[in-house]
């Protein structure tokens, strides 16, 4: 993706929550019982039909988890092809959702996480945003959010204004060029 009009825009929450429970051991924990119950070695070998024939018997948290799983799967397949058409509207509804399955099914977001994909919503597409989720491990941290190009200016001062008037935080922005990943280079 080498598209001029698109840019990310990563915005650091400045909020970094500590995590003394192993809430990641238990969430993997979760993912692998769902995927002993379902019959599979792992659940990117399951899908959506073979979770929902096992509900009946997983732990509503488990399922959940599994949920997410599955589904972030299957979005991250589905942006790779929505990004290499250039659909940038499907790309951002794909973000969005992946954001409201981490925090809803996975349970890593946080208040400032939320808040600044919030702000983005409200921004919209008219204004700029086509989308944004949080990135990393959660519990804090960044988000991601795919912008137009022209509108990174106005977009920038808005989420850094209206998460430092929601959470009493500065939050630190910057603007990053999609492109091609890493590659090998001969010399």
């Amino acid at each position: 993706m080498q598209d001029p009009a698109v840019s990310l825009l990563v915005t650091n929450t400045n909020v970094k929550h500590e995590l003394t429970g192993g809430e990641y051991a238990q969430r993997r924990a979760q993912c692998e019982k769902a995927a002993r119950v379902i019959g599979v070695p792992s659940l990117r070998d399951a899908s959506h039909e073979s979770l929902e024939g096992s509900k009946p018997v997983l732990d509503s948290v488990v399922y959940r988890r599994a949920r997410h799983v599955i589904g972030e799967i299957e979005r991250t397949r589905a942006a790779a092809k929505r990004i290499n058409a250039s659909d940038w509207k499907s790309t951002g509804e794909l973000m969005y959702a992946s954001h409201d399955s981490l925090r809803d099914d996975y349970e890593v977001s946080c208040l400032e996480l939320d808040a600044v994909v919030e702000i983005a919503r409200s921004i919209g597409i008219g204004g700029g945003v086509y989308g944004c989720r949080m990135t990393g491990g959660g519990f804090g941290g960044c988000t991601v959010a795919l912008v137009k190009s022209s509108e990174v200016e106005g977009i920038t001062k808005r989420i850094a204004a209206d998460y430092e008037a929601k959470t009493s935080i500065k939050p630190f922005l910057f603007v990053s060029r999609p492109a091609a990943g890493a590659v090998l280079l001969k010399g």
